[in-house]
């Protein structure tokens, strides 16, 4: 990780609790605060935050366990109560009381929380893809309760066949999850203690946070859906749409998971 802190502008480095997290704040105006999907980084912002940052103060950072930040030791990091600790005391640290906020897939669970559980600090939501606010807590795999189990399986998910499989199973266009972004995503998935955060990603939280019931938000909501996102369904984004009565939907045609990725100039067109 002291080679990580070495590549990256200083200015890149927030200290939260003790630990190096990285953040891209660009622009001026009011705050944007951009919340990546699991397994990804602030990298995935890359094609729509300068046009982003030209109209407003953008502010992405890489979640616990991705991207450049440090990786936790404590289990309670990686739960969703802790991913939303480090957030708001990212935005404290740089003087945002309140933002718009935008999540992707992880990303927007972490937001559909957020604005509910504090919702003096949410202005308005930009939904991507996103999963169901439960998703940070409920996600389990076999590799959960052991660490033995963790250690075989990561050098597989790790692979670059594997992400480059998981790319392509989130894109409409397979020729898009070419070999080169691949190795981007993976250069920022294998970092030092990304053993320690695959496995406690994956493990039940030490403590569950209250549950989110998402007709409670009061703020604006847009979703924006690929039409062919296989991880997420549109009938199952329509139906949790639904339950907000401050949300308007917006389909992307011939885009999967990764609007972002896929089609940036229709994520910006809808912002």
């Amino acid at each position: 990780y002291s080679q990580v802190r070495r590549d990256q502008p200083r200015r890149n480095f927030l200290m939260v609790d003790g630990r190096a997290v990285y953040i891209e704040d660009k622009g001026t105006g009011e705050p944007l605060v951009l919340l990546h999907g699991f397994g990804e980084s602030t990298y995935s912002w890359r094609k729509i935050v300068l046009a982003l940052s030209a109209h407003y103060r953008t502010l992405a950072i890489d979640l616990y366990g991705f991207g450049w930040t440090e990786r936790p030791t404590d289990p309670a990091a990686y739960s969703r109560d802790g991913q939303l600790r480090m957030i708001t005391s990212v935005m404290d640290a740089l003087g945002i009381e309140s933002a718009t906020v935008v999540g992707h897939s992880y990303g927007g669970a972490l937001a559909l929380a957020l604005a509910v559980l504090e919702p003096q600090r949410v202005r308005a939501l930009v939904l991507i893809d996103s999963a169901s606010p439960s998703y940070p807590d409920s996600r389990k795999s076999l590799v959960a309760g052991s660490g033995v189990l963790a250690r075989l399986a990561l050098p597989f998910a790790l692979s670059k066949g594997s992400i480059r499989r998981s790319l392509r199973g989130a894109f409409f266009d397979d020729d898009l999850a070419t070999a080169e972004l691949a190795r981007a995503y993976r250069k920022r998935l294998a970092v030092e203690g990304v053993l320690e955060a695959y496995h406690h990603l994956s493990a039940p939280p030490p403590s569950p946070g209250p549950a989110i019931d998402v007709a409670k938000i009061r703020q604006p909501a847009l979703f924006l859906w690929g039409a062919d996102d296989h991880v997420i369904s549109l009938r199952d984004a329509r139906e949790g749409a639904a339950l907000m009565p401050t949300s308007e939907f917006v389909t992307i045609p011939r885009c999967g998971h990764a609007p972002a990725e896929e089609r940036p100039e229709a994520v910006l067109a809808a912002m």
